[in-house]
């Protein structure tokens, strides 16, 4: 026995279908505009003005930074000519790439090789964006990938 498809069969499975997917996308734009970590800059253009002044002053300072995780603490080292320095750190932020509930402060202490601050880590990928000024008032800003746990 055969079933004859009506009407409002065809309307029920339109509404069906495109409910589904007004409801996906509903649900995609929310958690997407809930986790958006915010602006970089408050303008693109002003900030790109000075872009590449920056870069060369923070290139020519000729540091090489890196960071890593030694258990629950932070290690950042910042080496200049082969020797450890320690630059007066003036922002950190430690936290996910693309959500800012986890972001966290730390507190870093030189220890004469590295800095090093006690964090709260989980599974993922993790980042450390810093700003550090150098003794001839160089602004040096680096986001730097420490890894996936």
């Amino acid at each position: 026995m055969t079933r004859e498809i009506k009407g409002w069969h065809v309307a029920a499975g339109f509404v069906a279908a495109f409910g589904v997917i007004i409801a996906v996308n509903l649900t995609l734009a929310v958690n997407a505009v809930q986790t958006f970590p915010g602006l970089e800059v408050k303008n693109s253009y002003v900030a790109s003005q000075s872009f590449d002044e920056d870069r060369n002053a923070q290139t020519a300072l000729g540091w090489d930074v890196s960071a890593k995780l030694e258990g629950s603490n932070l290690v950042l080292t910042i080496v200049q000519d082969g020797q450890p320095i320690a630059p007066d750190i003036e922002s950190a932020t430690f936290g996910r790439a693309t959500n800012v509930s986890q972001d966290q402060t730390p507190v870093f202490f030189f220890d004469g090789a590295a800095y090093r601050a006690p964090v709260d880590v989980g599974p993922g990928n993790w980042n450390l964006r810093i700003k550090a000024r150098s003794e001839d008032g160089t602004l040096f800003q680096q986001r730097i990938i420490v890894g996936t746990l």
